[in-house]
């Protein structure tokens, strides 16, 4: 593995990204490349690198998991802006870089993501056609998910308070990055906050199992408009036409992993291959590293990356 940074000709700032390779790696040679996204709040050398970019670079793979910008080791400010056009826009830069390496094969790529990755990931690959597969790992929505729970199903007051907050900062008042989990597992009991996803959610970023220092669980408030109004999925019918897979958990929480993965899916009806793996007995986090589902998800995804990009 090699930590690298990068910037392109269009990009103000670097991404920060880590290169993982396969066992007998030979720079000569030319590989099938798998660009992972992050998920939503987190950084490259969480489960998109530690977790799926490992399991793939084992199978022979070239990957590349990166730090969003705003986000991570990545530039851009302010920091820990979440902007999903931006996000889409990431994936597209870090194939710029790809394909100038000697060792990528640039007929053969695909792209992976987890969680808020996973539909960046399916959204990239309906305008990036050099994606020539994609996977989405237990995906959301973030559009639809900031519309409805995120917003406490008050979007036009969000966006309101986004406005009002975001003239303050401009005004030169201090930057409002919300925190997006309870500080521990036992500061969210203690609140009562033992939904499936939000304890699940607190148990791997905010414990030793998942914690990164990259992985701030951070949103600065004010520059969060723009996602209320994305859509992940918008014009998928017409313009997945790529190989995908879903890989969703049949125990579903409030981030609606389960029905955002069940509608990339039915949606992606011109797509040449695709595929939908549900877990019956897993959830969204235990997809993010517990070792039986990962297997499942693996098992799956490594065939199908193999059949599509060689």
């Amino acid at each position: 593995m090699k930590s690298i940074k990068f910037q392109n000709e269009d990009m103000a700032w670097e991404i920060a990204a880590l290169v993982l390779y396969p066992p007998g790696f030979d720079e000569s040679k030319t590989y099938p490349t798998i660009v992972s996204v992050h998920p939503f709040g987190s950084c490259k050398e969480q489960t998109s690198s530690d977790v799926y970019g490992a399991g793939l670079a084992k199978e022979g793979f070239v990957v590349i998991a990166f730090d969003a910008s705003y986000q991570g080791e990545s530039g851009g400010l302010p920091r820990f802006v979440e902007d999903p056009t931006q996000r889409v826009e990431d994936v597209s830069h870090v194939i710029d870089y790809a394909v100038t390496l000697p060792y990528v094969d640039a007929e053969r790529i695909g792209c992976i993501g987890v969680c808020g990755g996973g539909g960046y990931a399916l959204n990239a690959a309906l305008t990036e056609r050099r994606i020539k597969a994609v996977v989405g790992i237990t995906p959301v929505n973030i559009g639809r998910l900031f519309r409805e729970g995120f917003s406490n199903f008050d979007p036009l007051g969000a966006l309101e308070a986004m406005a009002s907050q975001r003239t303050a900062e401009a005004r030169g008042g201090e930057l409002q990055a919300n925190e997006l989990l309870p500080a521990s597992p036992e500061v969210a009991k203690a609140n009562s906050l033992t939904e499936r996803d939000i304890w699940e959610a607190t148990d791997y970023y905010k414990t030793k199992r998942g914690q990164k220092p990259g992985g701030a669980t951070r949103m600065l408030f004010s520059h969060a408009q723009n996602t209320l109004c994305w859509d992940a999925f918008g014009f998928t019918e017409l313009l997945m036409t790529q190989p995908m897979m879903v890989v969703i958990g049949q125990k579903v929480g409030a981030f609606g992993t389960y029905r955002d993965g069940m509608e990339a899916y039915g949606r992606s009806t011109a797509s040449k291959d695709r595929q939908l793996v549900e877990l019956a007995d897993w959830s969204h986090y235990d997809l993010y590293d517990k070792p039986e589902p990962v297997k499942i998800a693996l098992d799956k995804l490594i065939p199908f990356y193999k059949k599509h990009l060689g």
